[in-house]
């Protein structure tokens, strides 16, 4: 590719593979931002929706059985159909977890909601175990293995390394984090949000109902992890019931290292967490690309503990 040495192509795939898993990890770090924004919790349960997402999406896809790889009125119809189904499900089920394990420990001290959330999330696993198995489960491959690009246009140079489930997993991530950003910045629910996130207490003094808020946070954050589930599984074509576990832990690693709170930070930090993973996988080893992530992670809460875009802006903490 015009005139590219091996060493040249295969860094320009890292690169990609950086942003296709910078992608996704971007759609669960939202949600950890968003309800720590507002309620300073880490809902170390939220991972566990994203292995929701991707069982429940799957079962969707067994019912209607559609041929792969999709064409047609299933390409263009039913995958978003049931995109949209696994996003109201999943974020239906976070306000659930919300209203059952983390509403009546609000006043409580802060390590009771921490441990609740730690033993929901082993609860959900042990759940997603007897639904599905404890077992790697297989997702079929509704896409096409190879790049249909190079048979539909003449323009194989420029994008030789992107395939048919890039395009997919960046035309889904990419629109929905920008409509996540328009919502908190443009509407009154947003606005509200952002209240809360700065002071709840001055929030509900001016007439917000602030619960109402938080059901309303902790729905768009599953319904991000769901639709993260669902890129996984079409992207990768694999999980099992403990996925949720180390996709939540680098998704909330990335929050962390944007700035836990903020927004834009969460998104900035997962692109950076997809970048060294890829290129860490690609040219160390992925063995150590753990050890790389969270050694850096460290080394930037040292010299800077609220990450990089910082965790006390109030306009960005939602």
């Amino acid at each position: 590719m015009f005139g590219m040495s091996i060493d040249q192509e295969v860094f320009v795939q890292q690169v990609l593979n950086g942003l296709t898993i910078g992608g996704y990890l971007a759609l669960i770090a939202l949600g950890y931002t968003m309800v720590y924004g507002i309620i300073e919790l880490i809902n170390f349960a939220h991972g566990d929706l994203f292995a929701f997402g991707f069982l429940f999406s799957l079962t969707l896809f067994e019912y209607f059985n559609p041929a792969a790889p999709l064409t047609g009125a299933d390409l263009y119809l039913l995958l978003p159909f049931i995109l949209l189904i696994t996003m109201a499900v999943t974020g239906g089920l976070n306000v659930v977890i919300d209203q059952i394990a983390y509403r009546p420990l609000r006043s409580a001290p802060r390590l009771a909601p921490l441990l609740t959330a730690v033993g929901m999330s082993f609860a959900l696993e042990a759940i997603f175990a007897i639904w599905k198995g404890a077992t790697q489960i297989a997702y079929p491959r509704y896409f096409p293995t190879k790049d249909v690009f190079r048979e539909w246009f003449d323009l194989e140079p420029v994008i030789i390394f992107f395939t048919t489930k890039d395009v997919f997993l960046l035309s889904v991530t990419i629109p929905l984090m920008i409509v996540l950003a328009l919502f908190i910045d443009r509407t009154r629910i947003g606005k509200a949000m952002r209240a809360c996130a700065q002071d709840r207490e001055a929030a509900a003094m001016m007439g917000i109902n602030v619960n109402r808020i938080i059901s309303m946070t902790f729905f768009v954050g599953g319904a991000l992890a769901g639709a993260a589930g669902l890129i996984w599984g079409l992207y990768i074509n694999s999980g099992r019931f403990l996925m949720g576990f180390e996709a939540g832990l680098m998704a909330f690693t990335a929050a962390v290292l944007g700035g836990i709170g903020n927004i834009r930070g969460a998104v900035m930090g997962s692109f950076i967490i997809g970048m060294l993973k890829a290129l860490s996988d690609g040219y160390i080893g992925g063995e150590w690309s753990r050890a790389i992530i969270f050694g850096i992670l460290i080394l930037l809460l040292v010299f800077r503990p609220s990450g990089i875009l910082g965790s006390t802006q109030s306009i960005e903490k939602v």
